[in-house]
């Protein structure tokens, strides 16, 4: 199993669905699990309940996505590795990538994103710089490799991890599709 993990607007959801179907198994996103258990958005989860209660349920949802049987890419929601658990769920549960981004890369793609609670301040960038400098340390003790997601394309970084995961013999090259050298359409 594959764990992406970064800050949020890092590329986790877009790299992992190409980097599964790249090697022919399935994507699964966490914050995506929540939302389908709780029957509401994030979001609204996060105004009526609360950080810690939206955590407690993060942790509850990651322990039992790596639970499950067979091999799949999990994209994790960007406050993850906060929880201590978490991190030591997924470090010892998948091989875990570090997609990160420099917060100035962040905030161009994601100030005009109104749907990540913890962005909905008057300063996004400031408050980028904030969890940049609060969950880089967590995210680089969870990860088994870091890739640097600031410029490279999806292509490009799905490519990098396949490389990685290969170099690693976590992944049989005759697994991954025969479309890894051609431009996504």
């Amino acid at each position: 199993m594959i764990a992406l993990v970064g800050m949020p607007g890092g590329g986790k959801s877009t790299v992992g669905k190409q980097l599964a179907r790249q090697i022919g198994v399935p994507f699964v996103d966490s914050d995506h699990e929540i939302e389908a258990r709780i029957g509401s958005s994030i979001r609204q989860f996060f105004e009526q309940h609360g950080e810690e209660a939206f955590r407690d349920l993060e942790t509850e949802v990651i322990a039992e996505i790596l639970a499950r049987p067979g091999e799949f890419v999990l994209a994790t929601g960007g406050g993850a590795v906060l929880r201590e658990r978490n991190r030591e769920l997924l470090h010892a549960g998948a091989t875990v990538i570090y997609l990160r981004s420099t917060p100035e890369d962040l905030y161009r793609r994601l100030r005009h994103d109104t749907t990540r609670p913890l962005l909905q301040v008057a300063d996004p960038l400031a408050r980028l710089r904030e969890l940049h400098r609060q969950r880089d340390p967590l995210y680089r003790r969870c990860a088994h490799y870091v890739l640097e997601s600031a410029r490279p394309s999806v292509h490009s970084l799905v490519n990098m991890a396949l490389t990685q995961l290969e170099l690693a013999g976590l992944i049989d090259p005759s697994r991954v599709a025969a479309t890894v050298g051609a431009e996504p359409h």
